[in-house]
């Protein structure tokens, strides 16, 4: 049940549990500097405990309870048969049986829960952070949580996103409960969990809303070769045709400017320009004037 409420793999979760019961037989039947390993069969609920210790040298044995001389590990039954404990060397980990335990006390079974609550947390974290990190440089949709002085927290229905002000729309208001489409920046990660940065204002926002409007885009009959915005006032989007036949700028405004205004009327009080590119670099300057008339280009 928590594997699929929190999408974190199901190994992960019972190697949670052999942490937080070995943290709590350590705590009721073994001493703080002990090395406990817990096995537990998720079938039968059975467990396999054992204390794990070092082999160090004479010169470097401080602790019996995690090292043990190199001379007394080749007596030991946790080094395996007679062959394989000529074959121990030092740095090398041995294991000790002990007697499983289930009795544990209140303090114990407490310092279990705060491990596998704490441990499951982090997991939850890690999926959510790579999840968000593939979803990089795409549109996603959120819902305006809170308002916290000038950043906008947003609800992404599992973790939550921040637009600060720079990538807010001067012209634009936020409310609480407003439906926005967001462009995902970036995701980077903190002590506190995932940090993900939203934009209303990043050009790659009206780059994407125009690919999830024109199927020529997503065909690659024609390809976005280049965008710029001046969030609230203008954009300009540069468009090419990679197929004879299709025209990349009336694809992109579509019939009776159809698919533009879609684009519009997600961004509000803003211009498009949808310019053809041209390799030739005085024609694109030309064709990125527009609507004005250009009689001469000079490049320096």
């Amino acid at each position: 049940m928590i594997c699929e409420e929190k999408g974190i793999p199901e190994s992960l979760v019972v190697e949670t549990i052999e942490t937080a019961l070995a943290a709590a037989y350590r705590k009721d039947y073994g001493k703080p500097e002990q090395r406990i390993e817990i096995k537990l069969d998720p079938n039968t609920g059975k467990m396999k405990v054992a204390q794990i210790f070092e082999v160090v040298k004479k010169d470097e044995f401080e602790n019996e309870n995690n090292q043990i001389l190199l001379k007394d590990a080749k007596k030991s039954r946790g080094a395996g048969s007679g062959s394989a404990r000529k074959k121990i060397k030092v740095g090398d980990l041995i294991k000790k049986k002990l007697t499983p335990h289930s009795d544990f006390g209140r303090i114990a079974a407490q310092t279990a829960k705060q491990v596998i609550i704490q441990r499951i947390r982090e997991a939850e974290r890690d999926v959510i952070f790579l999840e968000f990190k593939k979803k990089q440089g795409q549109i996603l949709n959120g819902v305006v949580q809170r308002i916290e002085g000038r950043n906008i927290i947003v609800d992404l229905s599992k973790t939550s996103g921040i637009i600060f002000p720079a990538e807010q729309v001067p012209s634009e208001k936020y409310y609480l409960g407003q439906r926005l489409k967001l462009y995902l920046v970036a995701v980077e990660e903190s002590a506190k969990g995932p940090v993900i940065t939203l934009s209303r204002s990043h050009p790659g926002l009206i780059a994407e809303l125009f690919k999830l409007e024109v199927p020529e885009i997503s065909a690659q009959a024609v390809k976005i070769k280049n965008c710029v915005r001046e969030a609230g006032s203008r954009t300009k989007i540069a468009v090419a045709s990679t197929q004879e036949g299709v025209d990349p700028v009336g694809s992109c405004v579509g019939q009776r400017g159809s698919r533009v205004q879609a684009v519009l009327a997600e961004i509000g009080e803003e211009k498009i320009d949808i310019v053809l590119y041209d390799k030739n670099k005085e024609t694109y300057i030309k064709n990125a004037l527009s609507p004005a008339k250009v009689d001469k280009v000079k490049i320096d």
